[in-house]
């Protein structure tokens, strides 16, 4: 079991949680021992289930570590499927979760759900789905940050080395928008069927508009969006094109998804053509593969869509992972 710390009442405990560090600088829900055990059940494995590590710290993240860092950032027990996925995919060696907390860059995890979790848990795909308004999209994202912070130890300016920081630190949350998509989803392409239920977690930059006007010739307009997104995410400057050989997400909004559909693209052709564009100055190119160009389609309707560079860096490159989000684990919440 997790030590428990005593204050006279709930203010006392929060302004105890704020100076011991354990926040995120907002003010949090008290992780009391009804709230933390309410939300374990909805785990389907016992409190002490050990699910990995967290550096810099190696610290262990059990069911009830994790289920504490859900209460605090207001997630309810039903996002908790998603909130395991998004700890184990950040887990995986191939995240480079500990070098990732370490280093000076800006990045953060942008967690990406596909599936009917995304529905289940009520995670938003449309307008403002990066922004404030969404519960479930801002309480799950949160709570891997405060995950990374009291379980895997780092804290501004000792552990945590990013030079400036971003608000996506916060927590960066999205669900695909499969409905209104005429591409085939995201964990498709990651090796999952389109009925499973995947999240996708990903280290990145804050994201970056990209203006595009669709044109009366589709083929000539879709070759321009393709063009401009290819350069918006080598940009100069950003790690994709300074190192090279890692990741990057691109999310586009209906209109322009809408555009390459009907010029002819599909998710393969578009990622295929990205990434041969996307070359430095002298012509290196930012990407190894399509594969590492993931692109989502989310967001409402305009002239923007946006791309997040990332970190390129570790001894895997900060690779984007996908895990099964498992939604017949939890049980019913007992009534209150």
């Amino acid at each position: 079991m997790a030590a428990l710390l005593t204050a006279d009442d709930e203010a006392a405990a929060l302004e105890q949680l704020h100076e011991l560090g354990c926040t995120d600088g907002l003010p949090v829900v008290v992780p009391t021992p009804e709230r933390v055990e309410r939300m374990v059940l909805a785990v389907g494995h016992p409190a002490e289930t050990a699910l990995g590590e967290m550096g810099p710290l190696q610290g262990v993240c059990t069911v009830e570590k994790l289920a504490a860092a859900a209460v605090m950032a207001g997630c309810l027990p039903d996002h908790m499927p998603i909130v395991v996925a998004s700890a184990l995919a950040m887990m995986d060696p191939a995240f480079d979760l500990a070098e990732m907390q370490g280093t000076t860059h800006a990045t953060a995890p942008l967690i990406i759900v596909n599936g009917p979790a995304r529905a289940m848990c009520g995670v938003a795909s449309g307008y403002g789905a990066l922004g404030p308004g969404h519960r479930a999209n801002a309480s799950i994202g949160r709570t891997i940050r405060l995950a990374m912070i009291n379980i895997g130890g780092a804290r501004p300016g000792t552990s945590d080395m990013a030079l400036l920081g971003h608000g996506g630190k916060f927590g960066q949350c999205l669900g695909e928008d499969e409905a209104h998509s005429p591409f085939a989803p995201l964990h498709t392409s990651r090796g999952f069927a389109a009925e499973d239920s995947a999240v996708t977690v990903i280290g990145t930059e804050p994201p970056q508009s990209v203006a595009h006007v669709a044109g009366s010739d589709v083929k000539r307009s879709s070759e321009r969006l393709i063009d401009l997104l290819a350069a918006s995410v080598a940009g100069v400057g950003s790690n994709n094109a300074w190192l090279g050989g890692g990741q990057a997400v691109i999310v586009l909004t209906p209109d322009h998804i809408g555009e390459l559909a009907e010029a002819g693209h599909d998710r393969s052709s578009t990622t295929a053509a990205i990434g041969e564009r996307a070359t430095t100055r002298d012509g290196r190119p930012a990407f190894e593969s399509a594969d590492d160009v993931l692109l989502v389609a989310a967001g409402g309707s305009g002239l923007y869509s946006y791309v997040f560079p990332t970190w390129c860096a570790g001894a895997n490159r900060n690779r984007a992972v996908t895990r099964p989000i498992d939604i017949g684990q939890a049980c019913a919440i007992p009534e209150r």
